[in-house]
């Protein structure tokens, strides 16, 4: 909803000598008629929100869901911006604000090829080769591992993903998994100012449907696959797929590789408009026969808690053994993809397997079952899962490493896909050997019916479990601790990289890697020291109160 109210998420990130083009050129453009006088106006930006204008900027007021952009005309105006863009129905709102007004049809469906036209990103200005992934999981873990291993060629790379923005290095915690489509063009065009050669970016069904990446033209899509998910945002699961399949278009893409580990893989290749290369993992795929007749073929080799070990294997005869630095066969299965999309962009096999054959893959999954602990008591892997299959995978990656007993702690979100929650109770205890529920980001949701709903899907499955249900998280990392011994392990799967919790609107401070490493030393294990920022001072000591989960005397 455009607002002037101040932003708690990271700013927009903008190149720093923007295009410049002036307001009539806007208007021949893109304009079905103009209000006021447009004539001497230079704009050198655009956007939705009032809270990221900055002089210069043409103001986009769209139609939000209880009021009209354009009702933020004065604000933008006092921001400095040189006009509004708006439809017929804020057309007389947006004039209050005493700017120029042009007129489009549909401004939200204009504002991909708007801000490309405004950043100069599209389909034929100079760009980074564009490496675009979707899918219901993998999508970060590939857009990492692409980033790492396009490093490992002395690529200078940028990164867009649900964890992070990196530009040449340099790391912005992300605002949404897919920016808005003028923040994703001022992203890139901020990346091809910086010298940034390759960019991985990932690709959401909802950017798709809500158009964050029109006016894109990725050099390379990728596919991951596609499970239960995001049922609030999708009447079904066809609706879902079918939500997917405009990025392996041409407008979309150039070029495509496709995971065919699950059956929506095999649709996603018959139904792309574009040239496609196919991956496949016999070892987790839904059906072997077909991943191991596909144009590459991911081998695990071996499975060790630092990392796992594979081989990716060309019908043509080339191969190269690496190592993915975490564990699991559906790592090993991102890696592969990640690779075959490097290839498929122009990169030469023998410069890829040179960096690769042989040693591990350079990379860093921030929140990918990301191993907190240290090297005696328990393993505690923090991961950001929260579907069904991504449990599944992971709970058989830790059992595959673990010699003793596997504990599972999780919750769910608030105000999300509830339709999930049963069988994230069913797969999570049919994993696991002892089952901790907790709570994740409530948002506007009771936690204790979440909870009860989980435990439902858990005691359907396994009526004798060992269940223990502890809120909040901060406490239930404590009693999940005391619950397992050396070579036991715990996956705290939801919270991933993220740094804080959703509490009735409120972004509370929160870390579930910091919290483990705490909950461990405090049981009198070794912790190796954080790589990531803490975000609670040493001294604060847990809460028994969910909205302050740590009392601190700074």
């Amino acid at each position: 909803m455009p607002t002037d109210a101040p932003s708690s998420l990271p700013p927009v990130l903008r190149p720093d000598a923007p295009p410049q083009h002036t307001l009539d050129e806007l208007v021949a453009r893109f304009a079905i008629g103009v209000r006021g006088d447009t004539a001497g106006v230079r704009l050198s930006g655009l956007t939705l929100a009032t809270a990221d204008l900055r002089p210069g900027d043409v103001f986009v007021a769209v139609q939000g869901v209880n009021r009209h952009g354009a009702e933020f005309a004065a604000q933008a105006a006092d921001k400095g911006a040189v006009a509004i863009v708006t439809d017929a129905a804020g057309a007389d709102a947006a004039e209050a604000g005493g700017l120029p007004v042009v007129l489009v049809e549909d401004p939200r469906g204009i504002l991909g090829e708007l801000s490309a036209w405004v950043y100069r990103t599209g389909r034929d200005d100079t760009l980074p080769l564009l490496l675009g992934t979707t899918g219901t999981n993998g999508k970060t873990s590939v857009s990492h591992l692409l980033e790492g291993i396009l490093g490992q060629l002395g690529v200078v790379t940028g990164l867009s993903s649900t964890a992070e923005r990196h530009i040449a290095g340099h790391v912005i915690v992300s605002r949404l998994t897919t920016p808005e489509a003028y923040e994703m063009h001022a992203l890139l065009a901020l990346m091809r100012e910086r010298g940034v050669e390759a960019v991985a970016v990932e690709v959401s069904a909802q950017a798709l449907s809500r158009r964050r990446v029109d006016g894109i033209v990725f050099d390379v899509a990728g596919f991951t696959n596609l499970t239960h998910d995001h049922l609030d945002d999708y009447a079904d699961m066809r609706e879902y797929f079918e939500a997917k399949l405009p990025l392996f278009r041409p407008d979309r893409a150039r070029r495509a590789v496709v995971c065919i580990d699950t059956e929506p893989g095999a649709e996603v290749v018959a139904r792309s408009e574009v040239p496609t290369v196919t991956v496949g993992t016999p070892a987790l795929a839904s059906d072997p026969d077909a991943a191991a007749a596909a144009d590459w073929v991911v081998e695990i080799l071996d499975e060790r808690p630092t990392g796992t070990q594979f081989r990716l294997s060309a019908r043509d005869g080339r191969t190269l053994t690496t190592v993915v630095p975490v564990i699991g066969r559906h790592m090993a299965a991102n890696a592969g993809l990640a690779i075959v999309m490097i290839l498929e962009a122009g990169y030469a096999w023998e410069r890829i397997a040179a960096a690769l054959d042989g040693d591990r893959i350079q990379a860093h999954l921030p929140g990918r079952t990301q191993l907190v602990s240290g090297e005696r008591g328990p393993a505690v892997y923090v991961d950001f899962g929260h579907s069904p299959d991504a449990f599944e995978k992971t709970l058989a990656a830790v059992r595959r490493v673990t010699p003793g007993k596997v504990l599972m702690l999780f919750g769910a979100d608030g105000d999300r896909d509830a339709t999930k929650r049963h069988d994230m109770g069913r797969t999570a205890v049919e994993g696991s050997d002892i089952l901790v529920l907790t709570d994740h980001h409530p948002r506007f949701e009771d936690p204790d019916s979440i909870r009860a709903t989980l435990r439902e899907g858990a005691l359907r499955a396994r009526p004798d479990a060992q269940i223990h249900e502890f809120s909040p998280p901060e406490r239930a990392i404590v009693e999940a601790v005391a619950l397992v011994g050396e070579g036991d392990a715990i996956l705290w799967a939801g919270p991933g990289h993220q740094d804080y919790r959703d509490i009735r609107g409120r972004r509370t401070p929160y870390s579930a890697r910091e919290l483990a490493r705490r909950a461990l030393r405090a049981a009198g294990w070794p912790v190796p020291d954080p790589t990531w920022p803490v975000p609670y001072p040493d001294d604060a000591t847990p809460s028994s109160d969910p909205e302050r989960p740590f009392t601190s005397p700074l």
